[in-house]
């Protein structure tokens, strides 16, 4: 698929970069292809094998009309889950996990309506009928829910899918999807335990590079799959109209 990038480009991302030998999870062996000065080293057929699966699944996803949250938490994360999950027009999370956000989803979208009603509101002038103090008091508000829910209030239901950049990090939404039975797309390094992600991308999670390349991988497999399901419709209403 044109969306993974080519073993050179995955080098020079330092995609192959694992943590040290004595952060090793023992489930990344598969993945591993040598250690130097005291770090393992990714086998980037692999990764570059492993991005394909995860780019093919993600784009039949989308082509039947599915949805995929994209979650980066971590700094170096933020400013890349937001870029490409805006890029292709998809739901993210890059600030702290709310929890219930799959196992109570119903509680999250209440919250996502009172966001998008304060917002509605300010933009009507019609919360200048309030005091000073009180209308700095919603400006907080919608500021902080900005934060909390801005990426994800056009998600009208659970995403059939999550791209997660790291896996220890975001534990509790990795929990969370498991429990729901939402695949797990992830870059996976070599201090996880594997065996619960249903497409595992093993990969340095902690390098920008890295992680800016396989998100932009990600983003470009959603937007094929859209440009599918495009197709799809077109094809749909031209066998009608004949």
């Amino acid at each position: 698929m044109s969306s993974v990038p080519d073993l050179l480009t995955l080098l020079k991302a330092g995609a192959h970069f694992g943590h040290q030998l004595s952060r090793r999870n023992p489930k990344m062996e598969p993945y591993i292809f040598t250690s130097k000065g005291g770090f393992h080293i990714i086998n980037l057929e692999k990764t570059q094998e492993m991005l394909a699966e995860a780019a093919a699944f993600i784009k039949k996803l989308v082509a039947n009309g599915g949805i995929i949250l994209f979650l980066g938490t971590k700094k170096q994360a933020q400013p890349i889950i937001t870029r490409y999950a805006k890029d292709c027009n998809m739901p993210f999370v890059t600030e702290r996990w709310l929890g219930g956000t799959f196992t109570n989803f119903s509680e999250i979208t209440r919250m996502v309506r009172r966001f998008t009603e304060l917002k509605k509101r300010k933009v009507l002038g019609q919360l200048e009928k309030y005091t000073k103090k009180e209308r700095l008091d919603f400006d907080k508000e919608i500021e902080k829910m900005e934060r909390m829910v801005g990426g994800i209030e056009n998600l009208s239901r659970i995403p059939d899918a999550i791209y997660v950049c790291d896996v220890k990090k975001e534990k509790t939404a990795v929990d969370e999807a498991i429990k729901k039975n939402i695949p797990v797309v992830a870059i996976c390094d070599t201090n996880v335990n594997p065996d619960k992600i249903n497409y595992v991308i093993p990969a340095n999670d902690d390098s920008v590079k890295s992680l800016d390349l396989i998100t932009s991988s990600i983003a470009q497999a959603v937007k094929a799959g859209l440009k599918e399901k495009e197709e799809k419709v077109k094809e749909a209403k031209a066998t009608v109209s004949k």
